[in-house]
């Protein structure tokens, strides 16, 4: 009876290692792999595997390039403080659309790093879209669709105004974001200023420490008042929150909040460009913007700044719920959006 229990237990334990390969969830991890990654996988939970590095301009950057290499180019820029998952559910579906699609990591994310390691850690708007051209310089990229949501969305509001000749296609979230110092020194309603309250909170030396401390229980917070229902699970959390524990993180981010009020410097390189930027210039290029039904985030009407689209043009209000990360809240409404742009 003893040698039939084992030999029974035996058998069922086999045939749980069995099931659980076939399902995925157990999987060799490679040699190197970090602690994060790895926790994923094993769960399960789908990441990009081949995350790339090319040096472009001041940056090593890492991305996402999936998809024909000889389709039209798609690139995705994630917000603050999410990552390249945002569009994890995008990319497979453009990618089968024809699409070559580029996902970088931003400055202050993930695996992409500054060439020299005393270089100012700036997060100014003009830097930030400075850094695309560089990555599609050289990706040898004359032209692509652009598309963003947050910091993302601002980034590819700036590419399409000052370089809209390498843009065949804009979508923005929440519209036409680009601003200037001056506009970010003037004061709003009180309704208006409390929504903005991590902007204050990033002018202090207790506002930079408290985000170095609890960066990732910080961004829980933002993810969850932008976006009051979606309902993300902590594996879906976690998978973004490695990319914020990037060295130069908090003190981009912190430099971005003070930069607009005027309480911290840029470079001197992007001085012109930020000239520009302030006289609010029109976008050319066909533009699809977005905006969720439930988006808990700062974010104008549309009515503001539809004039500020001056060729083919459309806006769509995406309901359901859509918070602030529409791509990844409603991923086949964002990709539509990206093919719909791109036929305008």
């Amino acid at each position: 009876m003893k040698k039939t229990y084992c030999d029974r237990a035996r058998f069922l334990a086999l045939a749980v290692l069995s099931l659980a390969s076939l399902s995925g969830a157990v999987q060799a991890q490679p040699t190197g792999a970090t602690p994060a990654i790895s926790a994923t996988a094993s769960l399960a939970l789908p990441v990009f595997q081949h995350i790339r590095q090319i040096k472009a301009g001041v940056l090593d950057v890492g991305y996402v390039d999936e998809g024909p290499s000889n389709g039209p180019v798609v690139i995705l820029l994630h917000g603050w403080p999410y990552d390249i998952h945002s569009y994890i559910d995008v990319v497979p579906m453009l990618a089968k659309a024809g699409y070559r699609v580029i996902v970088p990591h931003l400055r202050g994310y993930g695996t992409t790093r500054f060439l020299d390691p005393h270089a100012l850690r700036n997060g100014q708007p003009a830097a930030l879209a400075s850094d695309v051209i560089a990555l599609m310089d050289a990706l040898k990229i004359d032209q692509a669709t652009v598309a963003g949501y947050d910091w993302g969305a601002r980034t590819a509001d700036i590419v399409a105004a000052l370089w809209p000749e390498r843009v065949r296609a804009l979508v923005s979230v929440s519209g036409y974001l680009i601003g200037s110092q001056d506009a970010g020194k003037q004061p709003l309603s009180p309704a208006a200023e409390q929504q903005w309250w991590y902007q204050f909170y990033f002018a202090t030396e207790r506002g930079r420490a408290g985000y170095e401390k609890n960066h990732r229980d910080f961004a829980k917070l933002i993810w969850k008042t932008a976006s009051p229902q979606w309902h993300f699970d902590d594996r879906t959390f976690a998978r973004s929150a490695a990319a914020l524990d990037n060295p130069d993180h908090v003190a981009i981010t912190v430099h971005n909040y003070r930069w607009r009020l005027g309480l911290e410097k840029g470079e001197a390189r992007y001085d012109a460009l930020e000239a520009r930027l302030a006289q609010l210039p029109v976008i050319t290029v066909p533009t699809i913007t977005l905006e969720g039904d439930a988006n808990g985030a700062p974010h104008p009407e549309p009515a503001a700044y539809a004039q500020r689209f001056t060729g083919k043009y459309r806006h769509q209000l995406i309901g359901g719920g859509a918070g602030h990360n529409l791509p990844q809240e409603a991923p086949r409404a964002f990709a539509d959006a990206v093919i719909a742009a791109d036929q305008l």
